[in-house]
């Protein structure tokens, strides 16, 4: 790891685990080198290093491209892999940039529901991550993140030491879809995109926590 990299990983590793109690499951499914796609549900501002500090290797992850704007600020975040996007919807720049970077051998967390849930509910995924996933040739592996709503969700201005899980799942084949994707007409594309979106917030949707899941029986 890159020694800012490394100090912000380690920081935020001593962070989770003495004030938010954190436990990682599944860790094993993420492929060790190489790209990959962290698809995860998104319900604070806590996800990301949570994720990322979990992971024995270094994630890339999305930053708003204003922030770059200012000299340390965007060192910074370009040292410890933030990948500029715009928010207002031109993402031509972002998706590829994320695609080089997937194409360099880099992981990356992505949020398909695109923003921080307001209630601490699953949302609707957009079919923005199926554009990225169909464009890339990157294993996608479904993120279940537990406690970060209650922890630091929009109705909280300060992080509270609530109890927080992240569950890595199994890898998610794509293949076929990135196959006919090639030669497919651009409505079923369209289609295809939406349907990558779905498969993986339904592969989010069925991680449980595997300390409260023997309970629910």
């Amino acid at each position: 790891m890159k020694f800012l990299y490394l100090i912000g990983w380690s920081s935020f590793r001593v962070l989770f685990r003495l004030y938010f109690r954190r436990r990682a499951f599944g860790v094993e499914n993420v492929p060790k080198t190489g790209p990959v796609i962290l698809a995860s549900n998104h319900a604070s501002f806590l996800d990301p290093p949570l994720v990322g500090s979990a992971l024995p290797r270094e994630i890339n992850y999305l930053a708003r491209d204003t922030l770059f704007r200012f000299p340390i600020v965007g060192w910074i975040l370009r040292d410890v892999n933030a990948v500029p996007v715009d928010r207002e919807g031109g993402g031509a720049a972002g998706l590829k940039t994320i695609l080089d970077r997937l194409l360099a051998g880099n992981g990356i967390i992505l949020f398909p529901e695109g923003t921080r849930t307001q209630d601490g509910n699953l949302q609707k995924p957009r079919a923005g991550i199926g554009l990225t996933v169909i464009k890339s040739e990157a294993p996608v592996v479904p993120v279940r993140i537990f406690g970060t709503y209650d922890a630091f969700g929009k109705r909280h201005k300060v992080p509270r030491p609530h109890k927080v899980v992240v569950v890595f799942g199994k890898p998610l084949d794509f293949s076929a879809l990135r196959a006919e994707a090639k030669v497919c007409s651009k409505p079923r594309l369209k289609e295809i995109y939406v349907q990558v979106a779905d498969k993986i917030m339904n592969a989010i949707a069925v991680l449980q926590n595997p300390q409260t899941a023997g309970s629910r029986k």
